[in-house]
């Protein structure tokens, strides 16, 4: 068994109750499908006058009697009521059995695919829930080396592959199949001699179908693949459209997104025309069989005599069962697409497990504690850290007093920023210890870690929703009292007050309506409300103008009262009354002290102040 199939059996278990009754109805269905056509057979006798004559009601014997039963029973029925009422009620009778038979046997295919849908739609749903929990819980350092298209095109495409192809499985082992084994159960019935000439068909066809599709699973993959590398182009078009259109590179991405869609189209052609194929060659298939069929029957009926001069195949029965034999095409067509649309549903499945089945290496230990309150200080102990080979952070360790502000400065690349990520957990050390209150982060639960926190970083993350919306991320059952009190310790009520819909104003995508200053002091505005006794701030002022940056130092002095900060700054102004600066380079401590002790000892603090005056 194909291992996606096995591994997507743990979702399809919840909606058992729908597989059951699914395979039931595919059963009540295949047997419908095939009494409808054996149902034709007395009518055709009543037209041909060549009915049975059973004069005398039969007798209910045993289950194993039930077909001759049922048959001599019609028969019994249709000569009495021949005889009382005439051949038109016989008639009657017989089409009214028609119609019954094709009521059920429609009936239950609408049953069948009724549950089908509930079963293929819940697994979407929980497939769906089961990839965006995956792609939220994963560490921020698996989204480093993915494309995030790739990542969406997963999530979306591939999930609704396997929706739409991998339940062809049902039919493929259950629906076709049943209607197939009935189909040649009643024609062995009707003609041992001409069915013989029906499983001729069956394993030719099944073994050019399987040649023909043998290259389909691995087409279909890098179709997937190449489906997610243009998602990707797309998604990082429209992301950097300013950088695409100011360096006049609209050409250069263009070519890009050509050449991937020329690829998909080929691949698309090349996997459609396998799956075209599938429909026409077995219906072919079937045409030539049911040409034979039509010779060595129409021998039977109208030359081949039995010793009594009858004809050895019923002209009536012969139809039916050329009715029978056109039966099978139907399905073998279905198993056919089917098998195909299974190999493509694998790749997808293929794809999506791909996803779920990454190890999270950041995750809480079992008996992680829940840690409520921030009491003494944040010590950071001989940590070494490295994103590929070589250390970032070497033998790196400062303690953080409650209450207190400790500003790393240094130039870029120094490492500072990394500090960041590890406190709050976005990277683990790889050697060392990062304690709150004495207590290793790795032991406590991240949410209980990231709760005692607030982050402002240099990019302004927003979204696309009201500014409220977008503040209430930091404390969700707050109200619009808290957010404006929020807002104005943040600076920012000056203006959102004077928007159209004050703090319900959509402020578009990434907040992309409003300045650099105003995002980010929205962004202030939300850490403000959660009211951490923790705050991280990454370079929070480094991108805006003069202007915008006095306004956010002030929101920023105004947030880290009475409150432990940690600030990572590249601009020095900002960071003067610090109660302790950490001078970084190349991942280690150069010089610690306050800003005057710092100027006094005339080293590289000294010197990167005196390079930013002489540059502003």
């Amino acid at each position: 068994m194909d291992e996606n199939l096995k591994k997507i059996f743990p979702f399809v278990k919840p909606y058992k109750f729908h597989v059951f009754w699914n395979v039931i109805y595919n059963i009540l269905y295949a047997l419908f499908s095939t009494l409808s056509f054996i149902a034709l057979i007395p009518m055709m006798d009543v037209l041909f006058k060549n009915e049975n004559k059973v004069i005398k009601e039969p007798v209910y014997k045993s289950i194993w009697d039930i077909g001759k039963y049922g048959k001599d029973y019609l028969y019994f029925q249709m000569n009495t009521l021949s005889k009382t009422d005439g051949p038109q009620f016989s008639l009657i009778l017989v089409v009214s059995l028609v119609i019954i038979t094709f009521l059920f046997k429609n009936l239950f295919n609408y049953l069948a695919s009724n549950h089908l849908m509930h079963l293929k739609n819940g697994v979407l749903k929980d497939l769906r829930t089961h990839m965006f929990n995956k792609i939220i819980d994963l560490p921020v350092s698996y989204y480093s080396e993915k494309r995030k298209g790739d990542i969406m095109a997963r999530m979306l495409g591939d999930v609704n592959e396997v929706q739409n192809s991998f339940f062809s499985i049902l039919e493929l082992i259950v629906k076709e199949p049943m209607t197939i084994l009935f189909t040649i159960i009643a024609m062995f019935a009707i003609s041992v001699k001409l069915t013989i000439f029906v499983f001729v068909f069956i394993p030719i066809s099944g073994f050019i179908i399987s040649k023909i599709g043998k290259s389909l699973k691995s087409k279909s993959e890098r179709a997937q693949y190449e489906g997610g590398y243009l998602i990707s182009i797309v998604e990082e078009s429209l992301s950097g459209l300013k950088v695409v259109k100011s360096y006049n590179a609209e050409g250069s991405f263009k070519t890009k997104f050509n050449d991937s869609v020329t690829r998909l189209l080929k691949l698309s052609n090349s996997i459609g025309r396998k799956n075209n194929l599938a429909s026409p060659f077995s219906e072919f298939m079937g045409i030539i069989v049911i040409a034979v069929l039509l010779w060595f029957g129409g021998n039977m009926v109208l030359v081949d005599k039995l010793p009594s001069g009858k004809a050895v195949l019923e002209g009536a029965q012969f139809l039916a069962y050329m009715g029978l034999a056109y039966n099978i095409l139907t399905p073998a067509k279905s198993i056919s697409k089917a098998t195909y649309a299974v190999k493509s549903g694998m790749a997808a499945a293929q794809r999506v497990f791909e996803v779920l089945e990454v190890e999270n290496t950041i995750t809480d230990k079992p008996n992680a504690i829940i840690k409520e309150s921030f009491e003494a200080n944040i010590t950071l102990e001989n940590i070494n850290f490295r994103y590929e080979d070589e250390n970032v952070l070497k033998n790196f360790s400062i303690k953080v007093p409650k209450g207190k502000t400790v500003a790393l400065v240094g130039q870029s690349g120094s490492g500072k920023s990394t500090i960041a990520n590890l406190l709050t957990r976005f990277y683990d050390v790889n050697e060392g210890n990062i304690k709150i209150d004495g207590v290793d982060i790795k032991d406590m639960t991240m949410e209980s870690l990231r709760h005692l926190m607030g982050l402002v970083t240099q990019d302004s993350i927003l979204f696309n929703d009201s500014i409220k919306n977008n503040i209430l991320i930091g404390k969700q059952n707050a109200t619009d009292e808290e957010i404006i009190e929020a807002l104005k310790v943040a600076n920012a009520y000056e203006f959102v007050k004077d928007l159209p819909n004050g703090i319900n104003t959509n402020i578009g995508d990434a907040g992309n309506k409003l300045s650099g200053g105003q995002k980010q002091r929205l962004n202030i505005a939300r850490a403000v409300l959660k009211n951490p006794p923790i705050m991280i701030l990454d370079e929070a002022t480094s991108a805006l103008d003069t202007e915008s940056e006095k306004l956010v130092q002030i929101a920023l002095e105004n947030m880290m009262l009475n409150r432990t900060s940690i600030v990572i700054a590249h601009r020095l102004s900002t960071i003067q009354k610090a109660d302790l600066i950490v001078v970084m380079k190349k991942g280690e401590i150069v010089e610690q002290g306050t800003h005057s002790e710092l100027l006094a000892k005339n080293g590289t603090y000294a010197n990167l102040v005196t390079l930013q005056s002489l540059e502003s």
